[in-house]
């Protein structure tokens, strides 16, 4: 590219970029609205422009925050920085109420989780200490038929050892 033409494109942004200015100082002393659309608009420019030159974009932004310049009540009830405090707070709020719709989540999906488990015949019963009552009970009353089984047929032996000998000792008598 020629220098002219460098020359011409600098020119030609330069005069864009002073007409933004412009816009912006109007637009700030008639107490307009300022937005980004409004400022092209009002300055002949296209938006993509103002997103190049980031320096004027956030000359827009500081412009919209600013207090109006000509307030006729005197002075704004409202302060940039009150109203800076209130976005801080409701952001703020805001991430409480997520962390706290998170934690709420996660818990009702415990609870349903462990509802569907019980219900599917899976899970564990309810009352395990009372099963496990139920089975050490039953253990000692095994334990006790077991020896009492042991003791009748030992019983039982001896009743028929005696049997044989009296059975033996009737024979030989014969």
């Amino acid at each position: 590219m020629s220098t002219a033409m460098a020359d011409g494109r600098k020119a030609d942004t330069e005069r864009r970029r002073q007409r933004v200015v412009t816009a912006i100082n109007n637009a700030a002393e008639k107490n307009a609205p300022i937005s980004v659309s409004g400022i092209a608009r009002q300055a002949g420019v296209d938006r993509t422009f103002l997103y190049r030159h980031r320096d004027l974009l956030a000359l827009i932004h500081a412009a919209e925050l600013a207090p109006a310049r000509h307030d006729p009540a005197g002075a704004s009830p409202v302060s940039l920085a009150s109203l800076q405090t209130d976005l801080a707070n409701a952001q703020a709020r805001n991430a409480r109420l997520a962390a706290r719709n998170q934690q709420l989540e996660k818990r009702l999906s415990e609870l349903m989780g462990e509802q569907a488990w019980r219900e599917s015949g899976l899970g564990a019963p309810a009352d395990i200490e009372e099963l496990q009552r139920t089975i050490t009970r039953l253990e000692q009353h095994n334990v006790e038929l077991t020896a009492r089984l042991e003791e009748r047929e030992a019983e039982l032996a001896a009743a028929r050892a005696a049997n044989r000998e009296l059975t033996k000792a009737l024979n030989q008598r014969t």
